[in-house]
């Protein structure tokens, strides 16, 4: 269990890093599909969940009759691909139009989020976080 909660803070802290360095910088050519008005419900930035997601399974499969850390590994990759789609794809980005809330950490993960996409090209571009987003978004 350990592993696993560590793997999903983990993959947050990898996913602000490669979303600031890589999906901002030269993968961008892939990643501003996200920051362009969607046509469909998928879009080329969904490759990188589709990555992340063989990963997971490749991790969980290899290791199932053991259950040996990297099954748990696995294990957080695709808990933090769930908590992304919830978060990300229904809440924020509202591919599904029934997430409403008053809670006051999710509305600044929203705010926060729409802040980061402000912009729709690479840059300027801020807060690069899903779980986390600063201070000033708690203001109302």
């Amino acid at each position: 269990m350990g592993i696993l909660l560590l793997t999903i803070v983990g993959m947050e802290c990898f996913s602000w890093f490669i979303h600031k360095f890589l999906f901002h910088g030269p993968l961008w050519f892939i990643h501003k599909s996200h920051h362009q008005e969607r046509h469909g419900f998928f879009e080329w930035n969904d490759i990188f969940s589709l990555l992340f997601a063989a990963l997971a399974i490749y991790l969980m499969f290899s290791y199932r009759d053991d259950f040996a850390p990297p099954f748990w590994v696995g294990a957080g990759i695709s808990a933090y691909g769930i908590i992304y789609f919830i978060f990300h794809d229904w809440f924020i980005h509202n591919r599904f139009k029934t997430f409403k809330t008053k809670n006051t950490y999710l509305l600044a993960i929203r705010r926060a989020h729409k802040m980061h996409h402000k912009s729709i090209e690479k840059n300027p571009s801020e807060e690069f976080g899903l779980l986390y987003a600063s201070r000033k978004y708690f203001k109302k």
